[in-house]
């Protein structure tokens, strides 16, 4: 283990051997992450030093003092938030070295190839199938929801390798290739008019039994730990007090007297603590993961994140009277990230509607919630021993 001290001392040998101010970004990058102060609770080797996860904190604001460049989390929240973790717990030693340095540098953006037309909530019902040709497996099927495949080098991706088993018992994980020639992004307008959602075909698509994470047919229990991590990184984000989106309308209700009522103060006084609760909570779950591997805790952090973005967007736009009802912009654009500060409150309002669908529906969660927080018992189940190819369509 690596105490404070120690940290101190090493981030400050990275800033003296590259000056922020005279060092290319890209190459601070590399070296922040060659020096192990990437994810400092990684293995040394792979961006980390074995050291405490709270000790990012100590690293993280040595940086920011100096003025050290990010790797721009939000572009590349994919591969940070759900394919790292998940190559770290299943991936081997040659994968681990060769996706994870370019993925935290920011060098390659992820996708996540989950999600098909005929398996939203019961993921475990996908019909992508992937079939062992020699060294190869060759895919066929259909995704969709997935943000960034426009930009995407690389995908996470679950297919159906045994279609006699069960529906959860015959799923493989694999790493995608997404500059292969058989598959192929279109893009999904969204109620904001972009298309930060994509739908994926593919088509042949050939992927190396090497680019395989987990055992074959071990695809669900791989799945389970990007699902988890996906909902921590969606709900469970470090913002600063009166951070995010509560923040932009406590800002408009202190700029803007005569906007007040004495309603939207008492909503505006019960959302802004319901915010400091959730990002209290978020803080105690983070000192409680083991890296890599949270729990089903994160479902209840994306649930409310979920509600409460709903919640304090519809405020902002009742707030702001007319004004609210106005839009910046309708033009069909594919951007590489969703900036909900960096917007106008109708942008805001719409955006977050996808936030209770996005990273597990709600009312999945709710049932996550349920049986693995709670301890309730479980809804009846009649697929569950059924080979997925007699299941009804």
């Amino acid at each position: 283990m690596t105490d404070a001290a120690e940290l101190v001392i090493r981030t400050q040998e990275l800033l003296a051997a590259h000056p922020p101010a005279t060092t290319d970004r890209t190459d601070f990058l590399k070296a922040r992450f060659d020096a192990g102060l990437a994810w400092v609770y990684y293995p040394e080797g792979l961006g980390g030093l074995g050291a405490a996860r709270s000790a990012q904190a100590v690293v993280d604001a040595e940086l920011e003092a100096a003025g050290a460049p990010d790797n721009d989390p939000r572009r590349i929240g994919i591969g940070l938030g759900m394919a790292a973790p998940t190559i770290l717990a299943y991936g081997t030693e040659e994968q681990k070295r060769r996706f994870l340095r370019p993925l935290w540098v920011g060098e390659e953006v992820w996708c996540q190839l989950f999600s098909e037309p005929g398996a939203g909530s019961d993921l475990a019902a996908l019909g992508t199938r992937a079939v062992r040709d020699g060294d190869d497996w060759v895919v066929n099927g259909q995704k969709v929801w997935t943000s960034s495949a426009h930009v995407a080098r690389w995908a996470i991706l679950i297919a159906r390798t045994d279609p006699d088993a069960p529906k959860h018992r015959g799923i493989t994980y694999f790493v995608c290739d997404m500059t292969d020639p058989g598959v192929e992004v279109r893009p999904l307008r969204q109620i904001t008019g972009e298309a930060e959602f994509n739908e994926v075909f593919l088509t042949d698509v050939r992927i190396p039994d090497a680019h395989r994470l987990g055992e074959v047919g071990d695809g669900w229990k791989v799945a389970q730990t990007t699902l988890m991590n996906e909902r921590v990184s969606i709900g469970g984000a470090r913002i600063p007090r009166e951070g995010g989106m509560i923040g932009i309308v406590a800002k408009t209700w202190r700029e803007r007297p005569e906007l007040r009522t004495h309603d939207l103060h008492q909503r505006l006084l019960k959302l802004w603590v319901e915010a400091e609760v959730a990002r209290l909570t978020g803080e105690r779950l983070r000192q409680q993961l083991v890296a890599g591997h949270p729990g089903p805790e994160g479902s209840g952090m994306k649930l409310g994140f979920a509600r409460l973005n709903q919640e304090i967007s519809g405020l902002e736009v009742e707030l702001m009277g007319e004004e609210g009802l106005l839009y910046e912009d309708w033009t069909m654009r594919r951007p590489e990230l969703v900036d909900f500060v960096g917007r106008d409150a109708g942008y805001r309002y719409l955006r977050a509607k996808g936030n209770s669908i996005e990273g597990g529906t709600s009312e999945v969660l709710l049932n996550i919630v349920a049986e693995r927080v709670l301890g309730l018992p479980s809804e009846p189940r009649t697929d569950k021993d059924v080979a997925w190819k007699d299941l009804a369509r």
